[in-house]
C-alpha cells in the first residue's frame, strides 16, 4: 500500500534532488581554490536548485505553477549535466565520479517528466 505524500519531503524527486547536492558539495571540494566562485559555486547552485524549485512547487496550489517550477527543475539538471562535463574536461573530476553524477542526474530528468506527465 503506498503512503500518502503529505509535503514535499515525501517525494523520491525532492530526496533524490537533496543526494544529488551533497554528492556536488563533496565533489566541488577537491577543486582548485581559484574555482571557489566560478564552476564550483555555479555548481553548487545548479545542484541547490533542484530539490528547491520540487519543493517550492509542491507548495504551490495550482497545477500550472506546480509545472512551471518542475521546468525549472529540468532545466537546473540539464545546466549541472553540462558543468559536470566541463569539471570531467578539466580533470578536476574522475571518470567513475562523473558517471555517478550524471546517472543520478538522469534518474531526476525522468522521474520529473514522468509526473509532469501526471499533473
Amino acid at each position: 500500500m503506498e503512503e500518502k505524500i503529505r509535503n514535499f519531503r515525501d517525494l523520491n524527486i525532492w530526496k533524490l534532488g537533496v543526494e544529488i547536492v551533497e554528492d556536488v558539495y563533496k565533489l566541488t571540494k577537491s577543486f582548485p581554490k581559484d574555482e571557489l566562485y566560478g564552476l564550483s559555486a555555479q555548481m553548487k547552485r545548479c545542484a541547490v536548485s533542484i530539490p528547491s524549485n520540487v519543493a517550492e512547487g509542491f507548495a504551490r496550489k495550482h497545477n500550472k505553477e506546480y509545472k512551471q517550477f518542475l521546468y525549472i527543475t529540468l532545466g537546473s539538471c540539464a545546466e549541472l549535466e553540462t558543468q559536470i562535463e566541463i569539471a570531467s574536461s578539466l580533470e578536476y573530476i574522475k571518470e567513475e565520479e562523473k558517471k555517478n553524477s550524471l546517472e543520478k542526474i538522469n534518474h531526476v530528468t525522468r522521474m520529473v517528466m514522468n509526473l509532469l506527465k501526471c499533473l
